[in-house]
């Protein structure tokens, strides 16, 4: 199957949110992790809306929520790749997988860092 590019500015940019889309929908239905952090995504919203939280803390707060789901959709690319070229176990790609995961840590932890600076003052 050869690739055929789209030489409709518009229709090109469908078709790529419509990857896009698809590729969410996959990882949001097939990935444990980000199943999880959805709905802790969800729960924050739900508080957010509870504790009246200002448009400055909602603007950080989502921001904190795309980078923690970015971030681990591709460390779920990179392990699914890695896997994919390498399916037995090997000392590096273990070290490659280790270092996205480590990626999500940190994304993780500022995300954290940001709810408590939002969220204790209301306690």
């Amino acid at each position: 199957m050869e690739f055929q590019r789209d030489k409709s500015f518009f229709s090109g940019r469908f078709k790529s949110m419509g990857f896009a889309l698809k590729g969410a929908i996959k990882l949001a239905t097939t990935e444990h992790s980000v199943m999880v952090q959805s709905c802790i995504a969800l729960f924050l919203i739900v508080a957010g809306f509870y504790f009246e939280i200002t448009k400055e803390e909602w603007m950080f707060q989502t921001l904190a929520i795309g980078l923690v789901l970015a971030v681990e959709g591709l460390n779920t690319a990179v392990e699914k790749t890695a896997d994919f070229i390498h399916p037995e176990f090997h000392e590096k790609i273990g070290f490659i997988k280790d270092i996205a995961a480590g990626a999500v840590f940190f994304a993780a932890m500022t995300a954290i860092a940001i709810g408590c600076i939002i969220y204790i003052p209301k306690f």
